[in-house]
């Protein structure tokens, strides 16, 4: 299948290179202006220089992959391939979904250098009957959907990342202040600590339910799915919950032992408090798991 813009900015009598790339095996054909030519006046400087360089660059760092023309009005892809990346956009950002999803799903893609032509006489362009707001709205808009289809993209790694400091920060001063040198680490320390295990738990789940929505890794989620379920969900957000009631009791006893030397005793209810949070943030996250797996489960019924 092959489709672009029927404004006359592309001539639908230069697609010979389309279908050898077909031929070889491309399951998706992306059209790339920048890699052919374009006519002077066809594209405002605006896009050319700053719009479309950025948007591809954000895409590519995203996805790893190698595009230099997202936006490019002409493009091809398999039945198999239009299939699999299920268009669910409902206004012309669809056209930047479809790139997203055939970087995401790792379909063997190509590129084709093609011509731009400028705007036949008589014709006004969408971008330019809008006006200045056009362009920035369109930029707006395919920043959205490349963050919401990229979501784990972004949150995973850095939330791993996060959480592992949190957790290092937090348990290491659990029972009290350390000092490494010339550097000491007290209460203040241990409650960034907890801040950033939160944070990072927070990420590392938004991450997985957003590969469990959009489905584009099936392997992936089917071993997630697996592996979190409601009963192992619950169990550990009640042992999670369990511990953190019970360091933040200790601290209500010591208290009422010990008056207000908060200082001496803190630090284990701390990480009490961080349970707590991961106990109730891991129910949460349960239950939004099981409502996603029934979601998905009555669409492909």
């Amino acid at each position: 299948m092959l489709m672009g813009d029927a404004d006359l900015t592309y001539d639908f009598r230069e697609i010979a290179p389309f279908v050898e790339e077909f031929r070889k095996g491309a399951e998706f054909i992306m059209g790339s202006r920048f890699r052919g030519s374009i006519e002077k006046g066809a594209m405002p400087k605006l896009h050319r220089y700053f719009g479309t360089p950025l948007t591809n660059w954000i895409l590519n760092r995203i996805y790893r992959s190698n595009y230099s023309d997202i936006h490019c009005g002409i493009r091809g892809a398999t039945r198999e391939a239009l299939d699999r990346i299920n268009i669910t956009s409902e206004g012309w950002e669809y056209a930047s979904e479809m790139v997203l999803k055939a970087a995401r799903l790792k379909l063997a893609s190509a590129e084709v250098p093609i011509k731009f032509y400028k705007d036949r006489e008589g014709r006004l362009s969408h971008h330019r009957r809008v006006g200045w707001r056009s362009s920035w709205m369109a930029g707006w808009v395919n920043l959205k959907v490349m963050l919401v289809y990229a979501a784990d993209s972004f949150l995973l790694k850095p939330g791993i990342a996060l959480m592992g400091i949190g957790l290092l920060l937090s348990l290491g001063l659990s029972t009290g202040p350390v000092r490494i040198g010339p550097i000491g680490f007290s209460l203040y320390w241990m409650l960034l600590g907890v801040t950033c295990a939160t944070l990072g738990y927070s990420s590392i789940q938004i991450g997985l339910l957003a590969r469990v929505l959009h489905g584009l890794r099936p392997r992936f989620v089917e071993r997630l799915r697996t592996f979190v379920t409601y009963d192992r969900g619950m169990i550990a957000s009640a042992g999670f919950m369990l511990t953190g009631l019970m360091l933040l009791g200790h601290l209500v006893y010591l208290y009422l032992k010990l008056g207000l030397n908060l200082q001496a005793i803190s630090h284990p209810a701390i990480l009490g408090l961080l349970f707590v949070i991961l106990g109730f943030q891991t129910f949460c996250f349960t239950l939004l798991m099981e409502m996603a797996n029934r979601v998905i489960l009555r669409y492909r019924q």
